[in-house]
């Protein structure tokens, strides 16, 4: 049995995606035999009837709105949050986390100060991933082909050399929140504002007609190539987490040669962007043929619709034995560092 805080919550758009990833995770764990106490990162350590009203295991179909984000942030915990005797007890953090506050290195950080042991990717890969505009460029230097982009304000032939259709999202945002796609030029600046509302940058990128694919990674190892077919044009926020809204196939219906390709493509991703334990790289398979990057995510969702635990499935590894894998990594870098860690007062 390990003493484990499961931290989730936030104040984040992606708020309700991180309550109802930590139901799952919080569910297997205990069924594992773990100590679990769940902790949010705006209020702190969860009673059960605190648990029972937040650990929802359905997302709504619309983020939380700016005034209740804007709430939220002000009572974001930060540094507090490692002194709670929940979190600083723990012989592990698992992070259901998402969005800046929970992906972007902050929290790892403050973790890695502290000297407790957690979850998924470190404070560097956490920051380069969480930058969609830093994550870009690391994959063009790494050989991995991702859409071509420009950053908010461009010239007006920057932005024209991309082409119509365009994709416009906030830099530092996930679930597709923030997001438009853009078919007119007229379209492009009230776009621009959606996703401001959001982030401080904002990144125009070619769309790219195709299919929607993404590659599983646990253990420096690419799982199961999944496709998705949502019923709307991109797997948007509704999507994502509205139970029939989408059709996602595990493994892709596609050819074993392009989907080794896919998988070396997401562990070069992975590997470029300096993660560990887990994440999950997306991509875009063109009409031409050829595949582009989107993003990895360092703290992929674990909802009961998510994508990683299907492509974890696909694999033959079930939610519960996905969870153990994890905590496992962690904890065995934990073990490893200490042991590397001389004596005190040597």
């Amino acid at each position: 049995m390990t003493r484990i805080a499961v931290v989730t919550g936030g104040s984040s758009p992606e708020r309700d995606v991180a309550f109802a990833g930590a139901a799952q995770v919080v569910g297997a764990l205990r069924t594992q035999g773990h100590d679990v106490t769940v902790v949010d990162t705006t209020a702190g350590a969860l009673s059960p009837d605190d648990e029972a009203r937040l650990l929802r295991t359905t997302v709504p179909t619309t983020p939380p709105d700016a005034a209740e984000l804007a709430a939220l942030a002000r009572d974001e915990l930060r540094a507090a949050l490692v002194a709670l005797p929940a979190v600083r007890d723990a012989e592990l953090v698992f992070l259901v986390v998402h969005g800046r506050q929970g992906e972007g290195g902050e929290l790892q950080a403050l973790l890695d100060t502290a000297g407790i042991p957690y979850t998924g990717s470190g404070m560097l890969g956490s920051a380069l991933a969480m930058d969609k505009d830093v994550a870009k460029r690391i994959f063009h230097q790494a050989g991995v082909p991702t859409p071509e982009w420009v950053m908010w304000p461009a010239s007006e032939s920057a932005i024209e050399a991309l082409g119509l259709p365009l994709v416009v999202k906030p830099v530092k945002v996930g679930s597709t929140v923030g997001l438009t796609i853009v078919r007119t030029q007229r379209e492009l600046r009230p776009a621009v504002n959606v996703a401001a509302r959001y982030d401080d940058e904002v990144m125009i990128e070619r769309f790219i007609p195709g299919r929607e694919l993404t590659v599983g990674i646990l253990d420096d190892r690419a799982l199961a190539v999944g496709e998705i077919v949502p019923r709307h044009e991109i797997f948007d926020y509704e999507c994502k987490y509205t139970p029939g809204m989408s059709e996602e196939i595990f493994p892709a219906d596609i050819p074993a040669e392009t989907a080794t390709h896919l998988q070396t493509l997401a562990l070069a991703a992975h590997r470029a962007l300096k993660l560990r334990d887990f994440s999950r790289v997306d991509f875009r398979l063109g009409d031409d043929g050829m595949a582009y990057c989107l993003e990895a995510n360092t703290l992929p969702g674990l909802t009961g619709t998510s994508l990683l635990p299907q492509s974890a499935a696909a694999a033959g590894i079930g939610f519960a034995a996905l969870c153990e894998a994890i905590c496992r990594s962690a904890l065995d870098r934990a073990l490893r560092a200490a042991e590397q860690s001389p004596a005190l007062g040597e």
